[in-house]
């Protein structure tokens, strides 16, 4: 089983303490969303998860926490673009502090760990074509040797989304803009170094050389978990099947996700980012982040009457 950690909030930034208390008990209770009676119980042995994949904008608060993530495959999607407070309110400043932290975790961790998600692109008056190519030469400089690969995705438009994006002018290029744009990209991450793939975005991307993304991707883990074994850090998994590859048929048609089971909940990020589709009602960010404990297996809650709480199996 694949643990995603999580595309619903920002796990590592906001509730590491907790992930790490539900690695050393073994296991971690999630809701359903669409069903929040229906609780899965999941294990985090090592012996019977596949990987993780944490999902951050800012991953600070784990770099001291990595070593209990010693035996399992793991790697982190990493969100760093170069917008500001006006777009992601909650986030440090990306010159001086993030794009430090991304090359220590790099270092602590091993590149092939660290994914750096430029996304969601947007353009408007001020984050024009040129706004992002500048920008986007510049973090790579900073970023080439920490990471192989860069993932990137236009801005997806939500309904529970338009009303913080007012404001923003957003515009819209022709797709012949486009294409000149992801042709130059393309061809600064080249320069670069790195791989440059798009999440669920249109497969005609390919003619520019830009690969689709895999975001929770069965054959890195399926690496990662072969390094760990040549290691000898963790014996118990010697021999194991190659990692599950079954595709996620709960994400969008173009994603290229294997399955995994997100452990994250709603509306408890604290990021603020304006274009965020995780935090559909603002107003409920204060009461489930009050209900946030280290010793509960829930994230943000516990378990009340009338929850049902079964074992979920791979």
């Amino acid at each position: 089983m694949i643990i995603s950690a999580s595309r619903r909030t920002d796990i590592p930034a906001f509730y590491s303490e907790w992930m790490e208390n539900r690695l050393k008990e073994g296991y971690v209770l999630t809701r359903n969303p669409r069903n929040p009676h229906q609780i899965s119980r999941i294990s985090l042995a090592p012996e019977e998860v596949d990987g993780i994949v944490f999902w951050t904008k800012n991953p600070a608060p784990m770099l001291d926490r990595l070593s209990i993530l010693k035996d399992y495959p793991y790697y982190f999607q990493f969100t760093l673009t170069p917008y500001g407070k006006d777009v992601e309110p909650g986030l440090p400043d990306k010159d001086r502090i993030m794009i430090p932290v991304f090359q220590e975790l790099a270092c602590r961790a091993g590149k092939e760990r660290v994914i750096w998600r430029y996304d969601p692109i947007f353009f408007s008056r001020v984050h024009t074509p040129e706004w992002h190519l500048r920008r986007f030469h510049e973090m790579a400089a900073r970023l080439s040797g920490y990471t192989e690969e860069c993932v990137i995705s236009f801005l997806d438009y939500y309904r529970n989304t338009e009303k913080q994006m007012q404001g923003l002018g957003l515009m819209e290029l022709s797709s012949e803009e486009r294409t000149v744009f992801l042709r130059k990209l393309a061809q600064a991450a080249a320069g670069y170094g790195l791989r440059l793939k798009a999440c669920a975005e249109d497969p005609a991307f390919g003619a520019l050389g830009i690969l689709p993304s895999s975001c929770v991707d069965a054959g890195r883990l399926e690496r990662i978990r072969g390094s760990l074994e040549n290691a000898g850090s963790s014996p118990e998994r010697a021999g194991r099947c190659p990692v599950p590859a079954s595709r996620d048929r709960n994400q969008r048609p173009l994603c290229g996700c294997a399955a995994s089971v997100d452990i994250g909940v709603y509306n408890t990020c604290a990021n603020g980012c304006r274009y965020c589709y995780a935090n559909y009602n603002p107003g409920a960010i204060r009461g489930y982040r009050e209900k946030y404990s280290l010793e509960e297996p829930l994230l943000c809650g516990r378990v009340e009457a009338g929850d049902i709480v079964r074992e979920r199996r791979e």
